[in-house]
């Protein structure tokens, strides 16, 4: 790796909340407050934001604990728009046994690698299932909550198998191999 090229990834990662190590490698700063999400393709890293959204957070990192999303499918992919995964049932329409959650949006906006919840129509629904965006989707801000953003592994994202038609329904979908709080990785 060149000096100029050393120097760049160390001031892109260190702008993202990353540390290199020795070999180059982008590391989670704030290891709590990280998820690493393993797919077929690669690792990405989640820089999570319980500033923006503590309670939704907090059962994101629950559920990940539980080992509840090990497993589970990208049952809707939309090409260019976003994969949403999260629930169990592979349907879209299932989620865990815990309550659903009040709504905590905010001004953040929804650009490529945002992850927010999924919900129904009642702003107060979302439960388990999130997705995460491919592109800037202007039109989803203020109205679904945000409570995460890849910081590295994008390109894994991008790789998830996409679905069909306008819902973007998935036959044979890629599934999260793991998700894990970072700390309970490297900890």
């Amino acid at each position: 790796m060149s000096l100029f090229s050393s120097r760049f990834m160390r001031s892109a990662a260190l702008a993202v909340g990353l540390t290199l190590s020795a070999g180059g490698a982008a590391e989670a700063a704030d290891l709590e407050n990280t998820l690493y999400l393993e797919l077929k393709d690669g690792r990405v890293v989640i820089e999570l934001r319980p500033d923006l959204a503590p309670n939704h957070v907090a059962r994101i990192k629950e559920l990940a604990r539980e080992g509840f999303y090990d497993g589970i499918v990208f049952h809707r992919v939309i090409d260019g728009f976003m994969a949403q995964g999260g629930d169990p049932t592979g349907t879209g329409m299932g989620g865990s046994d815990k309550p659903d959650l009040k709504a905590e949006f905010s001004a953040e906006k929804h650009v490529r690698g945002t992850l927010s919840m999924a919900r129904s129509g009642h702003p107060d629904s979302a439960n388990s299932q999130f997705f995460i965006v491919f592109a800037d989707a202007p039109w989803l801000d203020r109205q679904y909550t945000v409570w995460g953003q890849v910081v590295s592994g994008m390109e894994y994202v991008d790789m998830i198998k996409k679905g069909a038609g306008q819902n973007g329904s998935v036959t044979d979908p890629d599934q999260i191999v793991s998700m894990k709080v970072a700390a309970d990785v490297e900890g």
